[in-house]
């Protein structure tokens, strides 16, 4: 019987990441309802503006819910794991730079895409490297929904781990 050779889905090791080279996330993903009513309730946020559509529906200049931004952040950085980080992550080491252009509406598509600004070795941890992502997320029509900096710690390959950190 023949041998199969076995890939395993993952996401880039340190070393394989580039600098200034966009990685686009896909699939999209299409925000739904009961998405935002799941997300802003199980985490206890009683925003009217998420939740009540009579009161949305008034209010101007939307007139309609808008989905919670911490789900677009949140949906934002997941589309970027199997292309990026799937078992290759240490950990996020921290956020900064978020902002929402526009918002995101129920039946909307959210893509991302990824640059990585910045790259360098852990002085202190050796075996992974730090990475700087840029996030940005469009809906459908091309609008920025979202931008993100993220710090991320990531493994190196394995057979790469005992080069000298200097």
């Amino acid at each position: 019987m023949h041998e199969h050779r076995h890939i395993v889905q993952r996401g880039l090791w340190f070393e394989e990441f580039e600098t200034d080279v966009i990685y686009k996330h896909r699939p999209g993903r299409t925000i739904t309802e009961a998405d935002n009513v799941l997300f802003t309730t199980l985490t206890m946020n009683t925003q009217a503006l998420h939740l009540d559509a009579a009161f949305a529906d008034a209010l101007p200049p939307f007139n309609q819910r808008l989905v919670n931004s911490m789900f677009t952040l949140s949906t934002l950085v997941g589309l970027s794991v199997a292309q990026l980080t799937q078992g290759t992550i240490v950990a996020n080491l921290g956020f900064s730079e978020i902002n929402f252009p526009k918002p995101l509406f129920h039946g909307d598509t959210m893509y991302a895409e990824t640059v990585v600004t910045d790259k360098r070795e852990s002085k202190s941890r050796p075996g992974e490297g730090i990475l700087t992502f840029a996030h940005t997320a469009h809906n459908q029509h091309g609008d920025i929904v979202a931008t993100a900096v993220r710090k991320t710690l990531v493994r190196k390959h394995p057979g790469h781990t005992k080069e000298s950190n200097s």
